[in-house]
């Protein structure tokens, strides 16, 4: 976004910049927000990307969308998010605008946008991309700030875009409101070795049959809470420790349409972004 706000200070800056966030490429890539500076902040998500191979940071289920729509784009070849921009960039263009820059407590802080995204396209092989709900738009201070943002990558010749819900396909949206319901929740990594190797022997059984009817199975079989299968699918496939097509309705499924990730490198790159 164009700024999150919380009280951080120059020296934590400083900090992180010493840390390398905001720089580097691909799985090198260190965002400059990660959601462990805030812990409060709603429905927020690590996932795992396979294109970049580590773990990006999104702070709701926008930026979600956002994401996995980039992750299945034939032409994105990297996605950069909470990209910071220059300060003295963002200061100067605040000041030739007339546009108060954005401060916690009189510090001013980094303006960052949601996604600096690489492809192959010869007409836009760079753009940026500030994820935002529609309804948080109409605010004149958030107007201003997009503005700035705007104008920054003006300057550095690359497109930028505002894009909302309205934008995202309707089906990606479904997907996620359905998947994501319990995001911050975390199983010992054992216990989710062992659900994807007994729900691989599963899937590989019938791939005509539906991932719903399968988990009312496995329910019945062992005499489980009914939903508790499911559950547990649901978990596997949103931390995308196993993979499905994002353009497909998730509640229609087939066991055909769902694959294995590499548990033992996604849950390597967990553990270094954590």
């Amino acid at each position: 976004m164009a700024s999150k706000k919380s009280a951080i200070s120059n020296a934590k800056y400083d900090r992180w910049i010493k840390e390398g966030r905001g720089a580097g490429q691909n799985a090198d890539y260190k965002p400059w927000l990660t959601v462990r500076d805030f812990p409060s902040k709603g429905r927020v998500h690590r996932v795992f990307g396979h294109m970049s191979q580590r773990t990006h940071h999104l702070f709701s289920d926008l930026e979600l969308a956002v994401f996995l729509l980039l992750e299945w784009h034939s032409e994105v070849t990297q996605v950069r998010e909470q990209f910071p921009l220059q300060i003295d960039v963002t200061r100067q263009l605040s000041i030739d605008a007339g546009i108060k820059h954005p401060n916690i407590s009189g510090n001013e802080m980094y303006m960052s946008t949601d996604f600096l995204v690489d492809s192959t396209s010869k007409s836009e092989p760079k753009f940026a991309l500030q994820a935002k709900y529609a309804n948080t738009i109409n605010d004149s201070r958030t107007v201003e700030k997009l503005e700035l943002e705007r104008q920054y990558w003006k300057t550095k010749s690359v497109p930028w875009y505002l894009i909302t819900e309205r934008e995202i396909p309707e089906i990606i949206l479904k997907n996620i409101q359905w998947l994501y319901p319990s995001q911050k929740e975390e199983i010992p990594e054992e216990h989710a070795r062992q659900q994807i190797e007994y729900f691989s022997y599963h899937l590989n059984k019938d791939p005509n049959k539906t991932l719903i009817a399968l988990c009312k199975e496995l329910d019945a079989a062992y005499d489980l809470p009914l939903g508790e299968s499911l559950y547990e699918m649901r978990f596997l496939l949103a931390k995308r420790y196993l993979t499905f097509d994002i353009f497909k309705p998730a509640r229609k499924l087939k066991l055909s349409d769902i694959g294995i990730g590499d548990f033992i490198f996604i849950k390597e790159a967990y553990d270094v972004s954590a």
